[in-house]
């Protein structure tokens, strides 16, 4: 069983991608406890995707699986040459590739769910300082599963504080750091005590300038904890439970195609990673609380902005 995994870019390490190397931790673990035979591949020089996708299908790979949101178009143009392929995609829907090749199967995170908890957290760690009280994020592109990302921390921030201000900005990037920085360091100008990093290496500087600038961080995709007690918790993607279990349904001979799997708070496909020793123990018994009503379906968790978002 093979199964290859197509990068958006080449992965150096886990600080400087968090987004991708959640998947490649997947796959390492179907390779490990599975026996896949795995590969990984990154665009060329001409940032192409279509390469990598074509030279998994033409060497007969049981499965190519690719990364984000901005590989939709050329994965299309791929499963439409290859039919007889699989493909699948993490952290897009089918509904977001082009034509919805029905050899594609998409995904869902609902990030959105993990996001409130995180903003909640934001907000109440906010108010133990001085008004005025202000939370932000640093996000990438304003595509969707971003966008559900700031949506649900706002609104976990105004469950907390009905009266805080949160703001947000986009950097149209989620590599160059330098970005994300200044940006930061607008928000912080702004009187902001958290910032909630939604730009994968990007957001880095985001919050590395929290740091230096003594407020706390939210991160993002993996458990950013890593990066200093300054992080309260981290908005954790499981992509490495999604590419394990597509691993798994190949196996077992139930994958399909044509769909979306759903990956949320209630199946762990989204959580929060490790708290900062900072968070007192009665806000964690709060949020494990507000955890269980979203997975109960008793709180609906907006996954976009309103027009003004």
């Amino acid at each position: 069983m093979r199964v290859g995994l197509v990068l958006e870019q080449p992965l150096v390490g886990l600080a400087s991608d968090p987004f991708q190397h959640g998947a490649y931790l997947g796959l390492q673990k179907a390779v490990r406890v599975l026996g896949v035979q795995g590969k990984v591949l990154s665009p060329p020089p001409t940032g192409s995707y279509v390469p990598p996708f074509s030279y998994l299908a033409r060497q007969g790979y049981d499965l190519a699986i690719g990364i984000g949101f901005l590989q939709v178009r050329e994965l299309s143009r791929v499963a439409r040459v290859f039919p007889k392929s699989h493909f699948a995609i993490l952290d897009a829907r089918l509904e977001d590739v082009p034509n919805r090749p029905p050899n594609v199967e998409g995904t869902l995170f609902k990030t959105q769910e993990a996001a409130y908890l995180a903003g909640y957290l934001a907000a109440k760690m906010e108010s133990k300082r001085p008004r005025p009280h202000v939370v932000s994020t640093v996000a990438g592109y304003p595509i969707p599963p971003v966008r559900a990302y700031v949506a649900g921390f706002q609104a976990g921030a105004r469950r907390a504080d009905p009266t805080i201000k949160t703001l947000n900005a986009y950097t149209y990037d989620f590599v160059n750091g330098t970005k994300c920085a200044h940006a930061a360091q607008a928000q912080l100008a702004q009187g902001t005590g958290v910032i909630f990093d939604v730009a994968g290496a990007c957001g880095v500087e985001a919050l590395k300038a929290a740091q230096r600038a003594g407020a706390w961080g939210i991160g993002v995709d993996i458990d950013q904890s890593y990066l200093g007690r300054f992080v309260l918790t981290s908005v954790v993607k499981r992509l490495d439970v999604a590419v394990y279990d597509f691993a798994v349904a190949l196996r077992n001979g139930t994958f399909r195609t044509g769909g979306n799997k759903v990956f949320d708070l209630r199946n762990k496909g989204v959580a929060l990673g490790r708290f900062s020793p900072q968070v007192p123990p009665v806000l964690r018994r709060a949020l494990a609380r507000l955890a269980g009503e979203i997975a109960a379906g008793r709180i609906k968790v907006p996954s976009d902005l309103n027009r003004h978002g």
